[in-house]
């Protein structure tokens, strides 16, 4: 099992197969929460099935 909780942006993205391009569109329209640390920013694991339930239930 995967014990990471906070993931890349090029991570994230891999695991929604989509590409930075949509990830960031997905954060620009707060689909998506994100943490900044300094100049990085993450995604937290738990954002990603909060997102996709959203995207879901809007569907």
């Amino acid at each position: 099992m995967d014990d990471e909780l906070l993931l890349t942006v090029d991570e994230a993205a891999a695991r929604l197969r989509v590409s930075r391009w949509t990830l960031y569109n997905l954060i620009r329209s707060n689909e998506l929460r994100t943490l900044k640390i300094r100049r990085r920013r993450f995604v937290p694991v738990d954002a990603l099935a909060e997102c996709i339930n959203n995207l879901m239930e809007a569907a």
